[in-house]
């Protein structure tokens, strides 16, 4: 059996109803409702793999639209005892996930702001999300193969939180559309 999971209801709004194969797990927004979420899927059933489909803001021009598989992802607003922006005092720095993905950045506030996209992408994002992060690193901890899709609902700058308001029936359409022709459900 695999996982289906997503932060938010509406990210899964094209999937009506069950999918053969999979189980589903809505978290709730940001980095401690997903590991907590997620953290209690894992200790009460066995899953043979963890695919997480949500929306992503990107931070990079260059990022096209549509659905970007995951690479690696880091925590955007940490910051070790060094003070370095990008580097948590005992977690890892990043999660690689699958080659060649794109990378993004997780934080608990939702970007909308020109300035924060800068500093996220001189830290090495590509995208921004609330969750990535802390999947990834419970899905590690119970060794549960994991994959991550993002589709993109908007450039993370003023009025984000606008455009992902009208976007995410669309982002929700197109990983549907991603999933049918990956798992054939």
């Amino acid at each position: 059996m695999k996982l289906l999971v997503a932060a938010l209801d509406s990210e899964l709004i094209a999937f009506d109803g069950p999918l053969d194969g999979f189980d589903r797990l809505v978290t709730g927004p940001g980095k401690l409702k997903a590991t907590f979420g997620l953290t209690r899927a894992l200790d009460s059933a066995e899953y043979d793999e963890i695919l997480v489909v949500g929306t992503a803001g990107a931070l990079d021009p260059s990022v096209q639209p549509g659905v970007h598989e995951i690479g690696s992802t880091f925590q955007h607003d940490v910051i070790d005892e060094n003070g370095v922006h990008g580097q948590h005092v005992s977690m890892p720095q990043s999660i690689a996930l699958a080659e060649g993905g794109s990378t993004i950045a997780t934080g608990d506030s939702f970007i909308d702001d020109a300035d924060a996209v800068i500093a996220i992408r001189e830290l090495g994002g590509q995208l921004v999300d609330m969750e990535s992060y802390a999947y990834a690193w419970v899905a590690a901890q119970f060794g549960v193969p994991i994959r991550i899709w993002k589709a993109i609902s908007d450039n993370a700058q003023d009025g984000a939180n606008t455009t992902w308001d009208e976007a995410v029936t669309a982002c929700s359409h197109q990983l549907r559309d991603r999933v049918r022709a990956e798992y054939g459900v």
